[in-house]
C-alpha cells in the first residue's frame, strides 16, 4: 500500500481510497496525497474539504482517478 501512495505523491494523483477510522467507520475519500511519513501520510480530502494526516495501515484500498479528456473536433 505504501508504495501506491508514494507513486501517486510523484505523479500528483488523485486516489479515491477506502479507509478505516479509529472508531471502525468505514469511509470513501477522494484524496491527493501531499507528504509521507514513516506509518502516516498528509493528503487533500475532497470529502472534508481540508488537508488531513491519515494512517497507512489504516487504508484498506486505492483505487488511481483516471481523467479523461474529452476532444471536440
Amino acid at each position: 500500500m505504501r508504495n501506491q501512495i508514494v507513486k501517486s505523491a510523484e505523479y500528483n494523483q488523485v486516489l479515491d481510497m477506502m479507509y478505516l477510522a479509529k472508531d471502525g467507520q468505514i469511509s470513501k475519500r477522494r484524496i491527493n496525497v501531499l507528504q509521507i511519513g514513516e506509518a502516516s501520510f498528509r493528503a487533500y480530502c475532497f470529502l472534508r474539504k481540508s488537508k488531513r494526516t491519515f494512517t497507512i495501515i489504516n487504508v484498506l484500498a486505492l483505487v488511481p482517478i483516471v481523467l479523461k479528456e474529452s476532444r471536440v473536433i
